[in-house]
């Protein structure tokens, strides 16, 4: 049935599909309503629909509202879904109908299909399995998609974390492989005080450390699910214990606690959960792009700035200029950074947009909190493996910085006080000479206080 095609029907009338597809009429509409973009729905969204409809036939065979005949069917469907095996069948775009209603009416209609297909029936004719009256039993768009954002948002979320804590570990191992080296200190971009190369990387693997807490602290509320509220929180056409039944199978299935939402009102109006989820993502990425930011200026040069690290060479840095290397994982890192906190402002705009009883940017909502912690999972760990764990310090770098820096005189104004200190360095900047060589001239300190005073050990 390659080049073939066949009619279905829905409430608007008929509509031709392609012979090879199994998905129905609402979603043959959506194909041909939406394609404005090269984004469909992410495969994590797939699973999430294949979870809700296949505990949902389970719960309503066990509630007898739905033939057990056709519920067995309905969840092997959903088994096949869940394999990965039917994600070409679900062609329709992010930027649909707000609801999410395409997606839903895409997951009935194929999961319909098939099942009528393991019935031992042809796909297309709605029979036995219907795709509203018995795969979508007891749902409506308006719970399953805020539920599957959530089912597969929570799914998704302890991969991100790993990769985090993984590159907090590397920074860390940094951290206590640097921390007898010394080096200056930089505040405004200007010279500050000495600290140890192991004090800068202890912080980038404080900062990864947070960033993972941060993401922790939003699964409890992913795991509140709206599915039983139906169109807009008051459970309208689901059977009482529906609800209770299907979400308990969902969570058995995935190991993670879901529950029913402390109010389906809440979870069908507001994607709140996704904007604390997006605070999360945004906080990760402005950590990353400050870390890249001062790994490449640590390494900058390598000879004609600070030079202070040397980062792995990975690939040739231009195609005029022989040897040069630049810094292409930390700016690759940057870029995913500025991007992550470009979806971040999305959500925030698309939490906004919840009129009255339901939220109308769900689709958005889903794409960009998923595609989000896939680049950041991906990115934190090729930051890890292929820069943070590969790291070198150029230890003759850092000192000569140091003895070259002004700020060595700030022990000074503690024995000769700040305006002397101040005189002095502004002496030894005027003169291009080091602190040391001027304080010596001076002789207001004898060499044993010199050295005690100037050594930058003494100032960490």
């Amino acid at each position: 049935m390659a080049d073939e095609t066949r009619v279905e029907k829905d409430s608007m009338g008929d509509v031709r599909i392609p012979g090879w597809a199994y998905w129905g009429a609402q979603t043959q509409r959506a194909v041909e309503n939406f394609s404005v973009s090269e984004h469909r729905i992410p495969a994590s969204m797939i699973r999430a629909l294949a979870l809700i409809k296949k505990n949902a036939a389970i719960a309503n065979g066990e509630l007898g509202t739905v033939d057990t005949r056709l519920t067995d069917a309905i969840r092997k469907a959903a088994d096949e879904v869940l394999a990965g095996d039917w994600d070409r069948h679900f062609p329709i775009d992010v930027f649909q109908t707000g609801s999410g209603t395409s997606w839903n009416m895409n997951a009935n209609e194929l999961i319909g299909n098939r099942a009528s297909e393991i019935l031992g029936e042809p796909i297309g004719k709605r029979h036995p399995v219907h795709p509203n009256d018995h795969v979508n039993r007891g749902q409506s768009s308006n719970d399953v998609i805020p539920t599957a954002i959530h089912v597969a948002n929570r799914m998704e979320l302890p991969s991100l974390v790993a990769a985090v804590r993984a590159l907090s570990g590397s920074f860390r191992r940094k951290a206590d492989e640097f921390t007898d080296i010394v080096k200056i200190g930089r505040t405004h971009l200007q010279d500050a005080v000495p600290m140890t190369v192991g004090q800068e990387f202890d912080g980038f693997a404080v900062q990864m450390k947070k960033g993972a807490e941060r993401l922790e602290r939003t699964m409890a509320n992913l795991e509140e699910l709206a599915l039983g509220g139906t169109a807009v929180g008051t459970g309208l056409n689901a059977h009482p214990e529906f609800a209770a039944k299907a979400i308990a199978g969902i969570a058995a299935e995935t190991g993670i606690p879901f529950r029913a939402a402390e109010s389906r009102f809440e979870a069908i109006g507001t994607r709140d959960a996704q904007v604390e989820l997006a605070g999360a993502l945004n906080s990760l990425a402005v950590s990353l792009m400050k870390i890249a930011n001062d790994l490449r200026l640590l390494a900058s040069g390598p000879r004609a700035a600070l030079g202070e690290i040397i980062l792995p060479e990975l690939q040739p840095g231009s195609s005029i200029m022989p040897g040069k290397v630049n810094p292409v994982i930390p700016e690759m890192i940057i870029q995913v950074a500025a991007h992550v906190i470009g979806k971040a402002a999305s959500i925030t705009t698309a939490g906004q947009n919840s009129p009255l009883e339901l939220n109308m940017m769900n689709p958005l909502i889903a794409h960009e909190t998923l595609s989000a912690i896939s680049l950041l999972r991906e990115s934190c760990t090729a930051f890890a493996e292929r820069c943070v764990d590969g790291i070198a310090v150029d230890e003759k770098r850092c000192e000569y910085w140091i003895e070259w820096s002004l700020a060595l005189v700030t022990p000074l104004a503690t024995e000769i006080g700040y305006d002397k200190a101040a005189e002095l360095a502004h002496k030894a900047f005027e003169e291009s000479r080091t602190i040391r060589d001027v304080v010596t001239e001076s002789g207001l300190l004898s060499e044993t206080d010199i050295a005690r005073l100037l050594d930058p050990r003494s100032m960490i």
